[in-house]
C-alpha cells in the first residue's frame, strides 16, 4: 500500500495532478478540497490511497489524513464508489461530511450528484457509529442542535403550521436557547405562533 507521495508537482489540474518522485511521475486523482489545498510550490507531500481492480491500479490523493479516512469510510458502503466518494468530496469538506454524517442530514448528504434518498440513508446508517468513534463529538454538537430543530419543524408542520412561520420562531428560540430540547423548542414556538 502507498500511504503518501512526495514529490516535485509536475502538472496541478482541478481533478488530478502528477507528482515525479525519484524520475517516476505518478497521476493522482484528487478531490476539488484537495485542490484548493494544494500551494503551487515546487514540492508537495500527499496522503494516498491506492484501489487496485482487475484492469487498473488508481491512486487518490488527499491534503490531509483525516479526508483520506473519510474517503476510506465513504467507500466502504455500499452503492458508494470512489468516484462518487471523490465528488462528495468535492461538494463538502471533510469536517462538513462527518456533521452531516453524525447529524443525520440526509438532505445535506442526498445534495451530491450521484446521491439519492435511499443511498445517503444508508450512509449515515453504516457510518454514523463509526464517525462518533473516530472524530471528537463537540465537532458535530451544532449538527445535533440542527436535528432537534428539524425534528421541532416537522412536529410543527404535522400540527398544521406553516413551515416558513414556524422556521423563523424556532430559529428565534435556538438562538436564544442553543441546548433547548426538542419538547422545549415545540412549547415555545406553540406560544409564538
Amino acid at each position: 500500500m502507498i500511504t503518501h507521495i512526495q514529490g516535485k508537482l509536475v502538472e496541478k489540474n482541478p481533478t488530478d495532478v502528477v507528482i515525479e518522485c525519484n524520475g517516476v511521475g505518478y497521476l493522482i486523482n484528487i478531490s476539488l478540497h484537495t485542490y484548493s489545498q494544494i500551494p503551487d510550490l515546487e514540492h508537495l507531500k500527499l496522503y494516498t490511497h491506492l484501489q487496485v481492480k482487475e484492469d487498473s491500479h488508481t491512486l487518490y490523493g488527499f491534503s490531509s489524513a483525516m479526508e483520506r479516512e473519510v474517503f476510506r469510510l465513504l467507500i466502504s458502503v455500499s452503492g458508494i464508489g470512489s468516484s462518487i466518494a471523490r465528488t462528495m468530496l468535492s461538494s463538502l469538506t471533510p469536517k462538513q461530511v462527518v456533521e452531516g454524517i453524525a447529524g443525520n442530514d440526509v438532505a445535506l448528504i442526498q445534495s451530491i450528484k450521484g446521491i439519492g434518498a435511499k443511498t445517503a440513508q444508508r450512509v449515515i446508517i453504516d457510518l454514523k457509529d463509526k464517525v462518533l468513534k473516530i472524530y471528537d463529538v463537540d465537532e458535530v454538537s451544532v449538527s445535533k442542535d440542527n436535528t432537534n430543530k428539524d425534528e421541532a419543524l416537522s412536529a410543527l408542520e404535522v400540527l398544521g403550521f406553516a413551515r416558513k412561520a414556524a422556521e423563523r420562531v424556532v430559529e428565534k428560540i435556538m438562538a436564544s436557547q442553543p441546548e433547548a430540547s426538542i419538547e422545549t423548542i415545540i412549547k415555545e414556538a406553540l406560544k409564538n405562533l
